[in-house]
């Protein structure tokens, strides 16, 4: 029956990931919200899933860099017959920091955390309370490249900082949620093959994006890294991470003791 799975709300459909991810679960029988910023082809979007489908496909247009807008969407989030919900929508914002005009970080910080953050907010409570539900978070490898400098890769400290706290705010989200039916993965794709991006060579295709984030929620991956072959190093950063925390909270390390320190 079409949308016996219930409603599946994914932001940036428009294009690229976003419009995969609506099409792969429109086939699976999800209700959509397709939200975007151009609501022509929203609606040319819903009318195709819905016609091969047969499904409900309700068009949200919004701009995720606007607080009322943002609002709105989280507030849709929350509806009763949500069960899948996929922060995609983003944006590059690229450039060296000191240089990009503060506007475009604010609206980048807008689309990339607040916006998935209050929209998961408002939809966890009913997920629980209904007892199924999934979040997914789009962030991107440069969530781990903090310590590469610019050249090859862009100069991106907003961005990569944003799609980090996509990344821990997921993995942590996902530990508050152990023990519920309810699940939260956050995807971390390379270069993929989309209107943001472009066809570089080694691009992934937005496809298989979409099937290695789908394929681990189903086994209950928290981390996907769609070209990743082994989950080797997503543990070693596991190991990594609470290795820190349990060496270095209480006393000063030896190396921070200068000459007549106490």
């Amino acid at each position: 029956m079409a949308g016996s799975r219930g409603t599946a709300l994914v932001t940036g459909t428009s294009a690229g990931i976003g419009a995969v991810y609506a099409r792969r679960l429109a086939g699976l029988g999800y209700d959509l919200v397709l939200v975007a910023r151009r609501e022509e082809r929203l609606r040319a979007l819903a009318a195709e899933l819905t016609a091969a489908h047969g499904v409900r496909a309700e068009v949200l247009r919004a701009d995720l860099t606007a607080d009322a807008d943002i609002h709105r969407v989280a507030a849709r989030a929350g509806g009763e017959d949500l069960t899948l919900l996929i922060n995609n929508a983003g944006v590059g914002g690229y450039g060296p920091f000191a240089q990009v005009e503060p506007d475009a970080l604010e609206g980048l910080a807008h689309l990339h955390i607040l916006a998935p953050m209050l929209a998961t907010r408002a939809a966890l409570p009913g997920m629980l309370a209904r007892g199924r539900g999934a979040v997914i978070n789009v962030a991107s490898l440069l969530a781990f490249s903090g310590a590469m400098p610019p050249g090859p890769l862009p100069h991106r400290a907003t961005y990569a900082g944003a799609k980090a706290f996509l990344v821990h705010f997921t993995r942590t989200l996902a530990g508050e949620l152990r023990g519920t039916p309810v699940r939260a993965q956050v995807v971390c794709p390379g270069m993929t093959f989309t209107e943001f991006n472009g066809g570089y060579p080694g691009t992934m295709s937005p496809e298989d994006v979409v099937t290695a984030s789908l394929v681990a929620l189903e086994r209950g991956e928290t981390v996907c890294v769609p070209g990743l072959a082994s989950a080797e190093a997503v543990t070693a950063l596991e190991q990594a991470e609470a290795g820190m925390l349990r060496g270095g909270q209480y006393t000063l390390a030896e190396r921070y003791r200068s000459p007549g320190t106490t």
